[in-house]
């Protein structure tokens, strides 16, 4: 866990394109649940913003 944080700290790709990945993921179960429509009414800004997100990180060093 501390890794995580460090490398997050440090700017280091790995953790970030974690989280990427995690918001990526979050945005596509907000889109497919049917529960409450304020999680689909955000489900394409979260996607989007780890989208965008991970492009960013990829260009960060390892």
């Amino acid at each position: 866990m501390m890794n995580i944080i460090n490398g997050l700290l440090q700017l280091r790709r790995g953790p970030w394109e974690m989280v990427a990945t995690t918001l990526i993921v979050l945005g596509v179960f907000m889109l497919m649940q049917p529960f409450a429509i304020w999680l689909y009414s955000y489900s394409f800004i979260v996607t989007l913003t780890g989208t965008v997100m991970f492009i960013v990180v990829s260009h960060f060093s390892e």
